[in-house]
């Protein structure tokens, strides 16, 4: 969008070269608001919600948070060949076989909320550099 902020589009375009989804905060609300008015009640999200492992929960979000699988790895102290397991697990229990729409669902189901600050280290996230 036009209002994103230098290190924001760095950033973007540094995720989706590594085959990561990025929203920024305003396309993030967005989604969100298309999500939400395409399923008002929320039911189906919450049923989806609770097929999940807590180990799902996690990827899930670090996925959604724009964390590249190698940091994911890190972060939680996994192989990446692990991570890509539980990912793949993930979309086979959704049935959303690509990032940007597995992100869309974590958004919409407030696994991760668009305006949230990551809870992970700050130190592990991604930098821009100049």
């Amino acid at each position: 969008m036009k209002e994103t902020a230098g290190d924001d589009l760095l950033r973007a375009i540094r995720e989706i070269a590594s085959g990561n989804a990025y929203f920024s905060p305003p396309v993030a609300r967005r989604l969100l608001k298309q999500w939400q008015d395409k399923f008002p009640n929320g039911s189906s999200v919450k049923t989806r919600a609770t097929t999940l492992t807590s180990r799902q929960t996690e990827i899930l979000q670090l996925i959604a948070e724009g964390y590249a699988t190698k940091q994911i790895a890190g972060l939680l102290s996994l192989s990446i060949k692990t991570v890509e397991k539980h990912r793949q697990d993930l979309m086979n229990t959704l049935n959303i076989h690509n990032i940007a729409s597995l992100t869309r669902y974590a958004v919409s189901s407030g696994v991760v909320e668009s305006n949230r600050i990551s809870s992970w280290s700050t130190a592990a996230a991604p930098r821009a550099t100049a």
